[in-house]
């Protein structure tokens, strides 16, 4: 029994309110340790002495002004608010429950007093008040979203059907390029075999029989199918651009003669060049082919003659034209061609950028110029724009994003010469094609290196062990076993002073970002000829790091 009146007492003293009793006389007899806590003071300031003055409620007028009345009128009150005064001269908000206990005869025998603790109600009365002035913001929002909901539909049902043929394009055009950039890689190969052999066959029968005249003729034969290839790849969008800052101007400039020889008499060639036009940073022979595919499309739309303007321009594309567009905002320089010729109709707009469409007559084009603009503009995340009329003429214009980097004009150089192996320096070259090995390692002994050939990566870290001397790792990116690119970061592991230079047909996602070339990388693209695998291989043993 004296357990469970312990209990009663520790759960008394403990309660979340405070408790506290008073006899007849006002005076209290118990108060809890929570009361205690809350106002700062022991048990002791409160026993004996009044309920009036012990609480110190606003100076002790408010028990004789409201609490008393109210007791001898109804002898308890619920839930009256006032404020503390704790030990520290601070306040308490709490809510006063009060009540008398009278005996039989109707006399007092105690009151019994609650007290709870109102910070928490008002917070919560605070809280409920701020919902309740969203509640109304968000249904003024409400009303007027209600007022403009069809239109708004109307206008989400539209951008949403335009952003479906958008999609439907561009994933048109992808899965083309996926299976172009797979051709090419293939046809990339046949191509090293025929290059290679020509540039052979070339140096070993220069003192021999005069056959220089079909060498010659095989040669262009094969550059003119590299040259399909690369478009093939920049349609594809898997070409590894080789990007430098350069000046549109200089090179419309440059361009001028090989561009009047190729519209001939008939066509009159203008040029306006914007004063102060930015710098690029793009690919300069995949930006003249480009300026070149475009002009000759141009040529071939005036039969009978006509004038060809080229105009370059700074620009802005602001964010409403980026939107429907699908490109980046922000400042671009432009290069547009204009012809005078037959112009283009809607359906033929529509389909002017597909791979293999085309309105020349059979033979007379294989459709992929267009394509191949595309895909360089876009890998160089840039913009291409048709603006035509029958009867009137095509504009085509090509937007390339501004370069902020520094710029100084140059001109690419060219080199007649074969660069040769400079004393004892040994290669190891790494191919899977046993074609393409074989004639690449002939090509590079004929420079006078020595060659070690692997025809896999296994066999290539082996031969790195087993032979201190190799200076130079040349390898194929796209391997079976292991990729180009393992294989070298293995072989520096092993050899950090190793010098690497790899080859591709074209560029896989693991040395690409975008369609351009890690900075730190060296790559040669496939097919290459004897005189540009010569210079780059001597470039690469002739640096420093």
């Amino acid at each position: 029994m004296a357990g469970e009146v312990d209990d009663l007492e520790d759960l008394f003293d403990h309660a979340p309110c405070g408790y506290l009793a008073a006899g007849a006389d006002g005076r209290i007899t118990k108060v809890n340790s929570t009361f205690c806590k809350w106002v700062g003071r022991d048990k002791s300031a409160f026993i004996g002495h009044r309920f009036q003055d012990s609480l110190n409620i606003a100076g002790k007028i408010y028990y004789e002004t409201h609490f008393a009345p109210l007791m001898r009128m109804q002898g308890f009150f619920n839930e009256v608010a006032l404020d503390l005064v704790r030990a520290d001269g601070s306040t308490l908000p709490v809510l006063v429950n009060a009540a008398e206990r009278r005996d039989e005869s109707g006399n007092v025998r105690f009151i019994r007093i609650t007290v709870f603790n109102a910070s928490d109600r008002r917070r919560y009365e605070r809280e409920l008040l701020e919902t309740r002035r969203a509640a109304e913001q968000a249904h003024a929002e409400l009303l007027e979203l209600n007022h403009t909901l069809e239109r708004r539909i109307a206008e989400a049902v539209e951008a949403r059907l335009k952003s479906e043929r958008s999609l439907h394009q561009a994933q048109k055009m992808e899965a083309v390029g996926q299976l172009t950039g797979g051709i090419a890689h293939d046809f990339n190969n046949m191509l090293s075999v025929i290059v290679s052999s020509l540039g052979l066959l070339e140096r070993r029968l220069a003192k021999g029989e005069d056959v220089s005249r079909f060498v010659s003729a095989a040669k262009e034969g094969a550059n003119r199918a590299a040259d399909l290839t690369r478009r093939l790849l920049s349609f594809s969008r898997q070409q590894t651009l080789a990007p430098e800052a350069l000046n549109a101007n200089e090179m419309v400039a440059d361009m001028s003669e090989l561009l009047r020889r190729t519209l001939g008499e008939a066509v009159q060639l203008e040029t306006v060049l914007a004063g102060g036009l930015w710098a690029v940073h793009t690919d300069r022979n995949l930006l003249e082919s480009a300026i070149l595919n475009l002009a000759i499309n141009a040529r071939d739309a005036m039969p009978e003659g006509g004038r060809l303007t080229i105009e370059t321009a700074n620009c802005h594309l602001d964010d409403a034209y980026a939107a429907d567009q699908a490109v980046a905002s922000g400042q671009y320089i432009m290069v547009a061609i204009t012809d005078t010729g037959t112009g283009m109709t809607p359906d033929v707009m529509a389909k002017a950028f597909e791979p293999f469409f085309t309105t020349k007559g059979v033979g007379k084009g294989t459709g992929l110029g267009l394509s191949q603009v595309f895909g360089f503009v876009k890998q160089s995340n840039g913009h291409v724009r048709i603006y035509s009329e029958v009867g009137q003429g095509t504009t085509m214009k090509i937007y390339l994003p501004r370069f902020y980097g520094a710029y100084e004009s140059s001109k690419p150089q060219t080199n007649e010469h074969l660069a040769l192996a400079s004393g004892r320096e040994v290669i190891l070259l790494v191919e899977d094609d046993a074609q393409v090995l074989s004639l690449t390692a002939q090509t590079l002994r004929e420079l006078g290196y020595e060659v070690l050939e692997t025809p896999n990566a296994s066999e290539a870290l082996k031969a790195l062990s087993a032979h201190p001397e190799i200076c130079l790792l040349y390898t194929d990116l796209v391997m079976p076993d292991m990729n180009g690119r393992a294989l070298a970061d293995e072989a520096r592991r092993r050899r950090p002073d190793l010098k690497i230079l790899f080859t591709s047909g074209y560029a896989r996602n693991a040395i690409v970002h975008n369609g351009i070339l890690n900075p730190d990388l060296n790559l040669l693209q496939k097919p290459a000829s004897m005189q540009n695998l010569a210079a780059k291989v001597r470039e690469i043993l002739s640096s420093k790091s």
